[in-house]
């Protein structure tokens, strides 16, 4: 504080034509004293607790000679205690005089309706804790421990921490806390907890006495391995660092610290310090006579006592100093100002001060017209808090160091250093800067960091591991959140990322992949003839009508004989024609289905059928009309069922199939769709019944003929002949009415594809049953058994 004082007297821009004066007192550690102190600077009382001065707790500003004067001063640097700061803004609070702390970081000094008054040059202790928080977030440390001390400092700092990592997947496993009261039990409870978790990462909120502690402990049962993320209240500790016993439990601390600075002639300063140069200066007396091991004289030094109290046999008095030590070349922790810390804090302190104090002196037209001004500008010798007050609000300027510093509200922009905890030949540890937090951001040098594990992979701490992409995560009942099983998405369902919450449905039109990462359109599926169940169709029904086409020749050569002319050969050969139509049509319904396809299949498919039951049906009446014309009285019915009425009976039947299919088709057509409702990586495309009445009333008809059919030949099976065709339409009949039952069920039932496989089934199936069933024995006597060919024999009884 005094190098900033004397830096900026030498100013010649900075307090122009003013000096600064300071006092610098003792608060004894107490906040009473505290009290006594800042009440006696403020109003001038120059009496302090007795003891003699000591490192700066706090600081005023005046004009020179307050000091002599009494005279009050307008602003306090320090406390250092948060608790002291806070009892001193509340006295000082009504009288506006600034505090300007240089250590004290309790979050709840950023009140400023409670602490109008109160200034820092170090952040607030949020800011470390959510700057820790991002280091766990970063490394992906999920499940952590935490070690706080039970007060103020680690119960708001733990809260910061908790509230940065909500929702970003942290836990704590355990939450320890110690009092220095309690020490050595709350330490050793604390290292068995650390021994006994699954948590690798360790948060500790401490005084670097406490901490120590609990690594001596961690020490004695041998507990390595773990990471500790050490706040700046211990994580630049030259006592921890320096002591051997605890360098394997400590090694690869990561921390943050109070950031460092340089001080350009600092240095120089230090070291041209001399007693003879500060006769009052007690600290450097007693500094100066324990680090050169002599006495100054005059009287007996505590150093010189503590000395001689070494040597218990006898009491021996330190030599006198010749008057030639000095500090140049002398490598002590006063000398060093590689880690200039809370002295920068001081130092900003300082100038922040000296920038109030000008921006309130300076008058822009004093020169020119002092008389008009004067009321707007402060005196030096009349400075009043409230007034510097204000000018601290708006403070802004330019450090030496060229950096920008102003305070938002009482504080001061967030900046640290993070350091880490690095193994020294020697067995001790030392301090290495790998990084530095400015605000919110981040900047780490992570393959400088020296980690606990001894390597150079960021040390894992995770209740579970990771969920890769394909698996969501499923929190275990009655634990954290973070402790969790991974499990396999669903069919149709996918996670892209790493510890999904929940797995994704596919759009309608897309499936998800093998791995369950990523929805791929379905694959276009339909009755292909390149399958093994379309060859295996196309082949039954192109055998078909080639065994069709088989029979039409043989009953061609053979159709002037008795067995083909039976029971109206025209019939017959128009019966073969509709079946291999059947065989055929079933082919339609075999690929990529189009508008076109959709429409002439059930066209084909109902049209040749109603043909083919309908020869049947008429074959069926006309052997009931031949038995019946046999009665006497009955000759006149044959004229009723000749040839010609025979051809228009079926054009009939078939005539009213063509309306009802055209009437279908045209107000109503099967449409290509596809058919999403079967889930599955495929998408079958195939034609969908846009109106179930029309094909429902394809098919009644069908049935109806059918019916029909099959109760007259069933009527007629026993009629008196040798060859009587209406047993073999009764059995046809009955194939064809049980393939077509059993069709409803299945085709309601099928899915995909397999609907059309059902439905080629049912037509093959039918059509194969017709002509098994009314051309195999005919063809069997034409070709093996010609003897029976004959009229006698077929009209035998």
């Amino acid at each position: 504080m005094t190098f900033a004082v004397e830096e900026i007297n030498r100013n010649g821009i900075l307090l122009p034509g003013v000096k600064l004066g300071y006092r610098i007192l003792d608060n004894c550690v107490s906040s009473y004293w505290a009290q006594q102190v800042a009440l006696s600077l403020v109003g001038g009382d120059t009496h302090s607790c007795n003891v003699t001065l000591s490192p700066p707790h706090a600081a005023v500003y005046g004009p020179p000679g307050a000091a002599a004067a009494g005279q009050p001063v307008p602003l306090l640097i320090g406390p250092i205690s948060s608790t002291t700061t806070i009892v001193l803004s509340r006295l000082l609070g009504p009288l506006s005089v600034p505090l300007i702390s240089y250590l004290a970081s309790c979050p709840c000094l950023s009140d400023r309706r409670n602490f109008p008054n109160v200034f820092r040059t170090i952040p607030s202790d949020i800011y470390q804790a959510r700057a820790m928080a991002r280091l766990a977030i970063r490394f992906r440390w999920t499940w952590m421990g935490a070690v706080i001390v039970n007060k103020d400092y680690g119960r708001l700092a733990i809260q910061a921490f908790q509230e940065e990592t909500r929702g970003k997947g942290v836990c704590l496993e355990f939450i320890e806390t110690l009092l220095k009261e309690t020490i050595v039990s709350d330490a050793r409870r604390i290292a068995l907890t650390i021994q006994a978790s699954t948590a690798r990462v360790i948060l500790v909120f401490t005084w670097y006495t406490e901490i120590k502690k609990v690594f001596l402990e961690l020490a004695k049962i041998n507990v390595t391995g773990r990471q500790f993320l050490a706040s700046e209240a211990w994580s630049t500790s030259d006592e921890i660092l320096q002591d051997l016993d605890i360098s394997k439990v400590a090694s690869g601390v990561l921390g943050v610290a109070i950031r460092s600075s340089t001080i350009p002639g600092f240095e120089n300063y230090l070291r041209s310090f001399h007693p003879s140069r500060r006769p009052d200066d007690e600290f450097l007396r007693e500094f100066w006579e324990k680090e050169f091991g002599c006495s100054l004289g005059a009287k007996q030094s505590l150093a010189a006592s503590l000395f001689s109290e070494k040597r218990s046999s006898q009491k021996v008095f330190l030599p006198l100093c010749s008057g030639t030590e000095s500090l140049e070349g002398v490598q002590s922790h006063f000398t060093d100002i590689s880690q200039l810390r809370a002295a920068y804090n001081v130092y900003l302190a300082v100038y922040a001060a000296a920038h109030a104090l000008h921006s309130l002196l300076s008058c822009p037209d004093r020169e020119s017209s002092p008389g008009n001004n004067s009321s707007r500008c402060s005196s030096p010798k009349d400075i009043k808090p409230t007034e510097l007050l204000q000018h601290l609000n708006t403070l802004n300027f330019t450090t030496p160091q060229g950096e920008m510093f102003y305070f938002q509200g009482g504080d001061t922009p967030a900046k640290y250093d993070l350091i880490n905890w690095q193994n020294t030949p020697e067995g001790s540890l030392r301090l290495v800067l790998i990084g530095r937090v400015d605000g919110f951001d981040l900047h780490l040098n992570e393959s400088a960091i020296q980690w606990s594990t001894g390597s150079n992979e960021v040390p894992t701490s995770v209740c579970s591991e990771s969920c890769p992409p394909g698996t969501r995560r499923a929190t275990r009942k009655g634990e954290a959140v973070c402790c969790f099983d991974c499990i396999q998405c669903a069919e149709g369902e996918v996670s892209n990322q790493t510890d999904s919450l929940h797995c994704e449905r596919c759009p309608y039109e897309f499936w998800s992949n093998a791995e369950q990462t990523a929805c791929i359109p379905r694959q276009l599926d339909f009755l292909s003839f390149n399958e093994t169940l379309g060859i295996t169709l196309t082949t039954a029904a192109v055998s078909g009508a080639a065994v069709t086409t088989v029979v039409f020749l043989v009953f061609l050569y053979y159709r002037q004989t008795p067995m083909v002319r039976a029971n109206n050969s025209e019939l017959s050969f128009l019966l073969l024609l509709s079946l291999k139509l059947c065989f055929l049509c079933s082919l339609v319904f075999i690929g990529r289905p189009s508008v076109w396809s959709c429409r002439f299949q059930q066209a084909a498919f109902g049209i040749s059928f109603v043909l083919c039951v309908s020869c049947l049906l008429v074959k069926t009446v006309v052997v009931l009309a031949v038995f019946r014309s046999a009665r006497p009285g009955a000759g006149a019915l044959m004229k009723w069922f000749g040839p010609g009425q025979q051809r228009g009976s079926v054009c009939l039947f078939t005539s009213i199939q063509i309306i009802i299919c055209a009437t279908w088709l045209t107000l109503s057509p099967p449409v290509p769709q596809w058919d999403l409702g079967f889930q599955g990586s495929k998408v079958t495309l195939e034609c969908a019944m846009a109106s179930v009445v029309g094909f429902s009333l394809v098919l009644g008809y069908i049935g109806l003929l059918a019916c029909t059919s099959l109760l007259l030949a069933f009527l007629a099976r026993k009629l008196p002949d040798n060859f009587n065709e209406a047993k073999l339409i009764t059995f046809s009949m009955l194939i064809f009415c049980a393939v077509w039952i059993a069709f409803v069920p299945a085709y309601i039932s099928s899915p995909g594809k397999y609907v059309v496989a059902v439905e080629i089934f049912a037509i093959l199936a039918s059509s194969y049953g017709l002509l098994l069933c009314m051309f195999a024995p005919k063809c069997f006597i034409i070709l093996f058994r010609p003897e029976k060919n004959t009229k006698k024999h077929l009209m035998a009884r």
